[in-house]
């Protein structure tokens, strides 16, 4: 009985949180083989080996070392490096996560080759097609045999865009599976203390939390003064951190937008937004899960806020996660900075309350894919579950 061969591609830092129960599930499985593919697309220490070690993934079998780029070229050089590994290692299926360069590469290389395509987190639809990570999602399900996806919106964007209904499972989000299996873990983190936020255990002073990488939010330099100085109000009432993205800092410091930074070197900041290093995952879940706000550009962070109840304002006019908008605890307020600080005004006037999770954010979808990955490819290597695959 041959095993069932998978290859996962993961190209950039959101890749990691998604891929790591997936990786985990395999792992408990018999009869999988498994490669983990690392592009290179994120390449630092910071934006990628750290994610490794507190995810316990297992170090990449193949790292394509692509490095930084432009989008034409990431792909390409990624397309290239990952032919070889299929040629040679020759998987049943390809897994893709997400939506950057990486996924598509991958899932382009693996169409063409004839093998299987299975794209985690698919369906998901911003409707700009401004916005490099919306081509990468909708061409990647276009030529995907198996589509993973995570909320409702998802199947309804798929059908419409005529895909057979047999290649769509509906599986929760893995995303939350990773945030569901680590948040004990981060809250043993001394982030808040290095911080001067909360001293022996006590209740966590108030702050918000920032974050920032978007080319639409970062690249333009008149938008880019209008966000800070606008979360620089904000951050008259409490300390706003920010964990700064390296293109987001390079920006700030190419436009001279340095002054919306504090330089404040208190024991305990009291206003001001105050810029971090890129922090660990671990860390920044702890950042996040005692946040009073958080302020994003980021899809990801908008569905852990959603589980973590904590209130977020999406720095965009788009979101391709309504879900989130749905459950309330999102709200999208775009560039606008009277949408904005009105936003805040009345999230930090009201009490948090308790959220609902969207359906199948359950911390099972790990299992859920896998299974449906044996019975499309080794039905006779699939032992009897008690998990539910919701299929649709």
């Amino acid at each position: 009985m041959a095993n069932l061969r998978i290859a996962s591609m993961v190209g950039a830092r959101p890749n990691f949180m998604k891929i790591a129960p997936i990786v985990h599930e395999i792992q408990r499985t018999p009869g999988i083989e498994h490669r983990l593919v690392h592009s290179g697309q994120h390449y630092d220490q910071q934006m990628s080996e750290s994610f490794f070690d507190e995810l316990r993934i297992p170090k990449p079998d193949v790292n394509l070392e692509v490095g930084s780029g432009s989008h034409a070229f990431q792909t390409a050089e990624v397309m290239k490096r990952f032919e070889a590994v299929v040629l040679e290692w020759k998987p049943d299926v390809v897994i893709v996560v997400g939506d950057v360069n990486s996924t598509l590469a991958a899932a382009l290389v693996a169409s063409k080759l004839g093998v299987a395509v299975a794209h985690v987190e698919a369906g998901l639809r911003s409707f700009d097609m401004s916005m490099p990570e919306e081509i990468n999602r909708k061409l990647t399900d276009a030529i995907s045999d198996l589509l993973f996806v995570t909320e409702q919106s998802g199947i309804q964007n798929l059908r419409k865009e005529s895909v057979a209904e047999d290649k769509i499972f509906f599986v929760g989000n893995v995303m939350i599976d990773c945030l569901v299996e680590h948040r004990k873990i981060a809250a043993k983190s001394e982030i808040l203390g290095r911080l001067g936020l909360q001293k022996d255990g006590s209740v966590p002073l108030a702050y918000g939390l920032l974050t920032l990488h978007r080319p639409s939010n970062v690249d333009d330099p008149e938008i880019l003064r209008d966000i800070l100085s606008t979360i620089a109000k904000v951050s008259e009432k409490m300390p706003v951190f920010f964990p700064v993205h390296p293109r987001s800092l390079e920006r700030i410091r190419q436009f001279g937008l340095g002054r919306y930074l504090t330089e404040e070197k208190a024991t305990t900041p009291t206003r001001g937004i105050v810029p971090l290093a890129p922090q660990g995952y671990l860390d920044f879940l702890c950042l996040m899960d005692h946040a009073r706000l958080i302020l994003t550009d980021s899809g990801g962070i908008q569905e852990e806020s959603t589980i973590l109840g904590v209130p977020c304002l999406t720095l965009r006019e788009n979101t391709e996660r309504p879900v989130t908008v749905e459950q309330g605890t999102n709200q999208i307020v775009g560039r606008d900075p009277k949408k904005i600080l009105a936003a805040a005004e009345r999230v930090l006037s009201a009490e948090r309350r308790p959220v609902k999770a969207p359906e199948l954010w359950d911390g099972h979808t790990a299992e859920r894919i896998v299974k449906v990955l044996l019975e499309k490819f080794r039905p006779e290597l699939l032992k009897s579950s008690s998990t539910e695959t919701s299929r649709r």
